[in-house]
């Protein structure tokens, strides 16, 4: 079985910081372009950030970026995304997703974990 498993969600003040982690199973992610993604209450999932299957590009969306760091370790199968400076409108249940032919902020992945809640609140 292919898997993404997503954590490291929680409630957290505004200004504070999150790690979330996408594990794969039964896969190496070595040879896949991994994307965050997000989705808010009544909002339409938006692409968050993009890493390349080498780790050598990255992408950000405008409203994340310099806030926001993807990175890898295939070594451990694992890739994450650190939330800094969180904000409200950061609010939302965050995916990641693998492809092995993309790399963007678009929604064209083959693998999908579920999700893990990001709530920014004071």
């Amino acid at each position: 079985q292919l898997q993404l498993v997503e954590s490291g969600g929680g409630l957290v003040q505004p200004g504070g910081s999150l790690r979330l982690s996408c594990a794969a199973s039964g896969f190496t992610l070595d040879y896949y372009h991994i994307g965050w993604f997000r989705q808010a209450p009544g909002k339409l999932r938006e692409g968050v950030s993009c890493i390349t299957n080498d780790g050598g590009t990255v992408y950000y969306a405008d409203s994340v970026k310099g806030r926001f760091t993807i990175s890898r370790d295939n070594a451990k199968n694992t890739v994450y995304l650190q939330l800094n400076s969180l904000k409200p409108e950061d609010t939302a249940v965050y995916y990641c997703a693998a492809d092995v032919r993309h790399c963007g902020l678009h929604d064209e992945y083959d693998y999908w974990g579920q999700g893990t809640q990001v709530t920014v609140s004071s």
